[in-house]
């Protein structure tokens, strides 16, 4: 493939007070450095961090202007004369922190987050290092693909790598976002027992279908561990994808079996709130802070989802120029599973 002269991209455009407009625009297309890898981007996924970033609700230094989305997938184009990973035509998606490739991260992981302090995926094409690309699960579209970056790795290492999870573990999954749909797909492939909650019946009975063992309509029992502790036999949960915040997390405490692991991951209902260290000391449990995850984890989880023929559950596609609408249904919370854009 030959790549134009010129390409179309999305670009945040920061206001006076300080939320973002998005906005499109043709710029050149880049040319890859020795290192580097041109990809023509086919699609690009959203997260409710893009929602918070658009707000000006994200903890990151102001930039006049920003490519949003860290997720996204496409096809190799052009490589630098040093790349030794990728050939023009191979299928990748660009990590979320394009400079954690193993083991733990460092103090510059942060600032190598694309759609962030680095720009992003929405744009048809990008060039990035060569090592901040994976090659895409056998027999995955690029839709498909492109959910994977942020949301799968980040159920991932809370129920694998850091969680730790067992065949037979009571897994809890608040909602049926990005994460917590393929926390459930993810515990029901390694034999554990999912619970999902949600305030829609409907997104309850899909869930179901999807895996779930119990589910629990939260807007008609508010003080939902009830339901949990009695699903479980009083057992309680070995882990939960906590995606709630403050307003979910006493909820996630009270639901959780001995020695059980809480990954904390998001604040829909609101950040902050106190320590609570003697439930914590007396359920010997285990908390862990998870911000996605490294290559090595993509690759890791990119090997379990292929043995068990995992395919992501895309809620809606909208086109490019539909991308605001695309906004919207992430910040109303209609979607169940994962919202993509097509390229």
């Amino acid at each position: 493939m030959t790549p134009p002269e010129r390409t179309r991209r999305g670009t945040l455009i920061r206001q006076a007070d300080g939320t973002y407009r998005l906005t499109f625009e043709q710029v050149p297309v880049p040319r890859p450095a020795d290192r580097d890898v041109l990809v023509r981007v086919r699609a690009a996924s959203l997260n409710r961090r893009d929602v918070y970033v658009l707000k000006g609700q994200y903890p990151m230094p102001p930039r006049p202007t920003l490519v949003p989305l860290s997720d996204g997938a496409g096809e190799v184009v052009s490589v630098g004369t040093a790349v030794t990973r990728f050939k023009p035509g191979d299928r990748v998606a660009a990590l979320f922190f394009q400079r954690w490739l193993d083991g733990r991260p460092d103090a510059e992981t942060p600032s190598s987050a694309l759609g962030g302090q680095l720009d992003g995926m929405l744009s048809e094409y990008v060039c990035l290092s060569q090592e901040g690309l994976v090659r895409v699960p056998e027999g995955y579209s690029y839709e498909e693909a492109a959910t994977l970056p942020c949301a799968a790795v980040t159920a991932w290492n809370g129920l694998i790598t850091r969680g730790r999870m067992q065949p037979g573990d009571n897994v809890l999954l608040l909602g049926t976002g990005g994460v917590s749909i393929f926390g459930l797909q993810f515990a029901a492939a390694a034999g554990a027992h999912p619970i999902v909650t949600s305030s829609s019946d409907d997104k309850l009975a899909r869930a179901e279908a999807l895996g779930a063992a119990v589910t629990i309509n939260y807007a008609r029992m508010p003080e939902w561990s009830g339901a949990v502790r009695a699903a479980t036999r009083g057992v309680g949960v070995h882990q939960v994808l906590e995606v709630g915040g403050t307003g979910t997390l006493p909820q996630s405490l009270a639901s959780l079996a001995p020695g059980g692991h809480i990954a904390l991951i998001g604040g829909l209902s609101g950040f902050g709130g106190d320590i609570p260290a003697m439930a914590l000391l007396h359920a010997n449990a285990t908390v862990s802070g998870i911000y996605v995850g490294s290559r090595a984890n993509f690759e890791a989880m990119t090997t379990f989802i292929e043995r068990h023929r995992i395919r992501p559950v895309i809620d809606r596609v909208f086109e490019l120029d539909e991308a605001l609408e695309a906004y919207r249904r992430i910040d109303a919370g209609e979607h169940l599973g994962k919202v993509v854009i097509r390229l």
